[in-house]
């Protein structure tokens, strides 16, 4: 991370797409199936840690693509 960034709290499918190098429709399906398992509507973001949790990685690892 670079001096003076903060840490995001939302991820969003151009992100996913930079960490999965997945095509945008697989990563808006992705980020969909996650709001649903964390019961949030369609109007509410996925965090960042949600993701993390859900994909099994640290947020450490995916700090590079955001």
């Amino acid at each position: 991370m670079k001096p003076n960034q903060q840490k995001r709290i939302y991820i969003y499918a151009k992100d996913v797409e930079r960490i999965t190098g997945k095509e945008p429709t697989y990563c808006r399906t992705l980020l969909a199936r996650i709001r649903l398992i964390y019961g949030k509507k369609k109007h509410q973001g996925v965090t960042v840690d949600e993701y993390c949790e859900y994909m099994g990685v640290s947020r450490e690892e995916i700090e590079q693509f955001l």
